[in-house]
């Protein structure tokens, strides 16, 4: 793995590079033809061989063709490659970087160049064998019952990073669980391939980094404050952060980072118990408080009404009996039981 901080910039691969290529049809072609006449000069001048008939020219003859025959048409060949829309395909010379191809079709290059994948190390697995397979590539002497194909081409293609859950303490040192999913894709076939090692692997990490470094600057959730940004109010921009955090960090990599979503957020099991009954809690006390401030307002309208209607005269001693009745009935849990005074109130 190589460290964005410990890189030598003057090592690393910045700009892709356009190689020649010519068009692979025509090439094709020719080099088939070429190799059908060759093969008929070879025959023919075994023939003339056989013929004792311009043995002079029959040996260069047999010769050239031959060597076009057996070297360098199939050599030209190698030279062949194929892209599909959203592959790139990264080229060396000699372990120099010549180039890479990036749009799709048939082209021609140096056959002498190689290409490089380095996110799978030139090795694609495919899907999972099933148990009868497992046996059979056990017994080839495969590991782990799957199938390898060399796939040497990059994807340009926009792709899904979803990590494993990780286990991060927040702002305030509470274990929780967080996980991301990050939309990418490879913008700079030149710097994924040769700055960095495996450049999904080196995404996976960058991304876990990243996360832990925005998680533990943000509280998982706060009571009483509606304008603290919170991982559990405020995901929207903590995805954000989050995605400018990982972009700058696989810059190196020429990747694009288009977006990142907190696709599970929640208390580490260990705590869950106590934090739901501190929500529960706190909730309870928003509600009663909320009950109470509605309650003291509807009594203190309830007495400047009756006091501007003159509808009857309290004394404070009064007023506080009635306050405190009417606080009894607007805050309780229950339905109260009405009872009707038939005698004098003093």
């Amino acid at each position: 793995m190589v460290g964005t901080t410990s890189l030598d910039q003057k090592a690393l691969q910045v700009d892709e590079i356009i190689p020649r290529a010519m068009s692979g049809m025509g090439v094709l072609i020719v080099n088939t033809v070429l190799m059908i006449v060759s093969c008929v000069g070879a025959v023919y001048g075994f023939i003339l061989i056989d013929a004792a008939q311009g043995t002079a020219l029959a040996l260069p003859l047999i010769v050239v063709t031959l060597l076009y025959l057996c070297l360098i048409g199939p050599l030209l060949y190698g030279g062949l490659k194929v892209l599909r829309p959203n592959e790139a395909l990264v080229l060396t010379l000699f372990g120099k970087y010549y180039g890479t191809l990036k749009e799709d079709g048939f082209f021609f290059v140096n056959p002498f160049t190689s290409a490089i994948n380095p996110a799978n190390g030139g090795i694609l697995q495919t899907s999972p064998s099933t148990s009868t397979e497992d046996a059979s590539l056990k017994m080839l002497g495969i590991p782990g019952g799957r199938v390898n194909a060399v796939n040497k081409k990059i994807s340009l293609k926009t792709m899904t990073l979803n990590n494993q859950e990780l286990k991060i303490n927040d702002l305030l040192g509470n274990p929780i669980m967080i996980g991301i999913v990050v939309i990418w894709r490879v913008v700079n076939t030149a710097k994924a391939a040769f700055n960095v090692d495996n450049y999904e692997e080196f995404l996976s990490i960058q991304c876990d980094s990243a996360l832990r470094n925005i998680v533990r600057l943000y509280p998982y959730d706060v009571s009483g404050d509606d304008h603290e940004k919170t991982l559990r109010a405020s995901s929207q921009e903590i995805a954000q952060k989050i995605k400018e955090e990982i972009q700058s960090k696989v810059d190196v990599a020429g990747l694009e980072i288009i977006e990142s979503r907190i696709t599970h957020l929640s208390y580490a099991p260990e705590i869950a118990a106590a934090m739901l009954q501190r929500q529960q809690a706190s909730a309870i006390i928003d509600a009663r408080q909320m009950i109470v401030e509605g309650a003291v307002g509807m009594v203190e309208m309830a007495l400047k009404s009756l006091n501007e209607g003159g509808v009857v005269n309290l004394d404070e001693e009064r007023k506080a009996a009635m306050v405190s009745n009417l606080l009894v009935v607007l805050c309780g849990n229950r339905d109260v039981q009405p009872i009707v005074n038939s005698g004098s109130i003093y």
